[in-house]
């Protein structure tokens, strides 16, 4: 067992690192002012680079590496910021991947390449009013009307709700009570009937756009549908790896804190000395620099344990549920370390702690995860509802 990255991975996350480093704080920073996302052309950029679909095969468009390798990727945009690290993660570890492993020749043929050539942007629109947690109480509906889906329902929360191209709804597919009627449908911008409601104001997430969707005898071709009835199960095998790339954008957050409070300690003088010279600083960094290191390796752990590309629920879980947690820890004791410049919306650390709390919300909360946690562990499912 070795937890070293090979030469190819260190030369690929050096990459992404340079690149981001260098080009990307000042769009960050846009991004947070004016709450938009990265621009088009700033996406098809990282698709000339590489960077879009790194795990996604060759002849779809993609770089054909491992998870590991798009997630080590994805780490180093998120270090900067959650907005400009958000394409990656859709284009890695997000919908597409669905497309991918269950939609038609077809349909994967025409989505898949499109995305990992920045020329598309898919969302998923899985929670509604009254299903978050409880996804499998969703109400939206498809209705097969002879060659055509008719659908109607909202989604709630839909992050890139508005901006995005193309959507993965989740919806009812039969009659069928519960899980076994939920199937996945894609639905393009632009579909009359299908409509966004407001962008969400959040207290982070900034530049990462929120909106409600809503479907009024919304009509798609039969062969958008990317997962049948009873299909429950399989949507939420792909979003095992949606979980570990929302496991990584946290740890972004809590690495590049990490790394940018290490630089301030060192040069912020206080009674004549470095305050890394005092020794409650010196503890206070080895304990991020533990979090941080465990969350990583958790989330490598599910990368590098992946069965057909696709994590565990038990170590998909295990490490959001990890990141997520040490994110919010990290991200504060660097704001604290920094003082008011960690609190100043100058600078970015702030934004940190916002971000690192949504994404121990967004993609099943922290307890959520818990709970998937002990049943992975047990063999068994625990029904909420009695």
């Amino acid at each position: 067992m070795d937890f070293r990255l090979t030469s190819e991975q260190e030369e690929l996350r050096e990459a992404a690192r340079a690149f981001a480093r260098a080009e990307l704080p000042a769009i960050a920073a846009a991004c947070e002012r004016d709450n938009v996302p990265p621009s088009h052309e700033l996406v098809r950029r990282y698709a000339e680079m590489g960077f879009l679909g790194i795990n996604v095969p060759a002849e779809l468009g993609g770089l054909g590496l491992g998870n590991l390798e798009a997630l080590v990727v994805l780490e180093e945009f998120a270090k900067i910021s959650s907005a400009v690290a958000f394409p990656i993660f859709e284009s890695s570890v997000g919908p597409v991947r669905a497309i991918e492993h269950f939609g038609s020749d077809s349909l994967k043929r025409r989505i898949v390449p499109a995305v990992c050539k920045g020329e598309m942007v898919v969302a998923i629109g899985m929670s509604e009013p009254d299903a978050g947690s409880a996804l499998t109480d969703l109400k939206t509906r498809g209705v097969v009307k002879g060659d055509r889906l008719v659908i109607n329902g909202t989604k709630r929360w839909c992050s890139g709700g508005g901006h995005a191209d193309a959507y993965l709804v989740y919806c009812r597919l039969s009659d069928d009570p519960g899980p076994r009627a939920i199937g996945a449908v894609l639905v393009e911008k632009g579909t009359p009937g299908f409509g966004f409601g407001p962008n969400e104001q959040l207290m982070g997430f900034r530049g990462v756009p929120s909106a409600d969707l809503t479907f009024d005898d919304v009509e798609v071709p039969l062969d958008n549908i990317v997962v049948p009835a009873g299909g429950f199960k399989k949507l939420m095998e792909t979003f095992d790896l949606e979980r570990c790339g929302n496991a990584t954008m946290a740890l972004g957050q809590a690495s590049g804190a990490l790394e940018d409070v290490t630089d301030y300690v060192q040069e912020r003088r206080q009674f004549g000395k470095p305050i890394v010279e005092f020794q409650a600083v010196q503890l206070k960094l080895a304990e991020m620099h533990m979090k941080v290191d465990a969350a990583r390796l958790l989330i490598w752990r599910a990368a590098a344990n992946a069965e057909d590309g696709l994590p565990s629920i038990l170590d998909s879980s295990t490490a959001k549920c990890f990141a997520n947690s040490i994110a919010r820890e990290v991200a504060g004791d660097a704001v604290q370390l920094m003082g008011a410049y960690g609190y100043s919306k100058d600078f970015p650390m702030e934004r940190r702690l916002r971000d690192s709390w949504g994404w121990g919300i967004a993609g099943g909360a922290i307890d959520i995860q818990k709970v998937n946690i002990a049943a992975a562990m047990l063999g068994r499912r625990f029904d909420q509802r009695r």
